[in-house]
């Protein structure tokens, strides 16, 4: 699998992230580009990413091992009735869609789906296009694959090994199953995050307040609401009934929430806090399921020049990669809290040790 010739049609945030994840662990592959953006195929060639760019989908493609379909989801008709054309008999045609339901019908009526895969690679970011692109967005993130009751199983091996070439972890599903979990912890949370966020912009005063001094846990909790609202739209038609369905018991849920606190209901109260902090604390410690573990410490730091360099520093010292990097600022102390995420839980603890060591307070 050394040699691979890989095909892009749309090559956006996730395409762009698979592309540079192939290339990153198969530098040899040769990665062939359909795009309606003329930058993004010119900046994907000048990074060496893209081999060959088109201008159209044409028999460029038909050397693909591999052809992922990365456009929007209502390009899906037309780009495959041009695919159909152009494809081997050997390629292994795949998606990165988040609704596998509508593709898997589209597909099944281009007569292509013994050949298809479907593949959803649960990993993303509030940006988008290819220009915030990046190999490690993929990686340790789960890359959900949905075959056919066609699909061969030596084809499905193949697609997991270069899964996890790319640094993810292959989970494999049936497309029913893999909406309704979506539908769950994808989509239903982006209506969510949405709705509040326009619910404080409907509820704030003409001065603002409301937006100035919204703090970490709301835009922690809303941060998903900055996402691409055209691909949430498409999102949102194509899996309506699971969200709708879940909608529903959310509103329930809400209700119920409601009523306990009209009725200072304590029991009912802490029992909702209380059960959820359990369960959601189980994700973190969970190397399974569909969210992936996170390696991570909060400490406090002194609002004062040269804080967070310090840290950042001292962890270059010892070789150690950092993830991510949050800051939360205390406004009623000059001090705030730094959250900082590993890519593994070995730098984690090496962290932990080296930073009590120097007597920082880890939370």
């Amino acid at each position: 699998m050394s040699e691979l010739t890989c095909g892009f049609i749309g090559l956006g945030l996730i395409g762009g992230s698979i592309a540079k994840a192939i290339k990153e662990a198969l530098p040899h592959t040769r990665i062939i580009v359909y795009d309606i953006n003329k930058d993004s195929l010119a900046l994907a060639l000048r990074e060496g990413v893209a081999d060959n760019i088109t201008d159209a989908i044409d028999e460029s493609f038909s050397a693909c091992d591999y052809l992922f379909l990365c456009a929007p989801v209502s390009c899906n008709d037309e780009n495959l009735l041009a695919v159909k054309q152009v494809i081997s008999p050997d390629c292994i045609l795949t998606d990165v869609g988040s609704v596998k339901t509508a593709i898997h019908q589209h597909v099944k009526e281009s007569g292509l789906l013994s050949q298809f895969i479907g593949g959803h690679p649960m990993a993303g970011s509030e940006r988008f296009g290819y220009v915030n692109s990046k190999a490690l967005l993929l990686q340790n993130a789960y890359y959900i694959l949905t075959p056919s009751e066609q699909t061969d199983s030596e084809k499905l091996a193949a697609y997991r090994d270069l899964v996890q070439k790319m640094g993810a972890i292959p989970l494999v599903l049936s497309y029913e199953e893999h909406d309704f979990i979506t539908a769950a912890i994808s989509h239903l949370p982006h209506v969510i995050a949405s709705t509040l966020v326009n619910l404080v912009r409907d509820s704030d005063s003409l001065e603002g307040t409301m937006k100035q001094i919204a703090a970490g846990g709301f835009k922690d909790i809303t941060r998903i609401a900055s996402s691409s609202p055209v691909m949430w739209q498409q999102i949102c038609l194509s899996n309506g009934e699971n969200i709708v369905c879940l909608l529903q018991r959310y509103i329930e849920a809400l209700q119920q929430t409601k009523a306990a606190l009209e009725n200072k209901d304590a029991d009912t109260l802490y029992e909702l806090f209380d059960s959820a902090r359990v369960y959601r604390d189980s994700f973190v410690n969970s190397s399974s399921g569909p969210i992936k573990r996170v390696y991570d410490l909060t400490l406090d730091i002194a609002d004062k020049p040269g804080s967070l360099a310090s840290i950042v520093s001292l962890l270059a010292e010892h070789g150690i990669s950092i993830k991510n990097i949050g800051i939360t600022h205390n406004r009623e102390a000059a001090e705030g809290s730094m959250r900082l995420e590993f890519y593994d839980e070995e730098a984690m603890l090496k962290t932990r040790t080296i930073l009590e060591e120097q007597h920082y307070d880890i939370k």
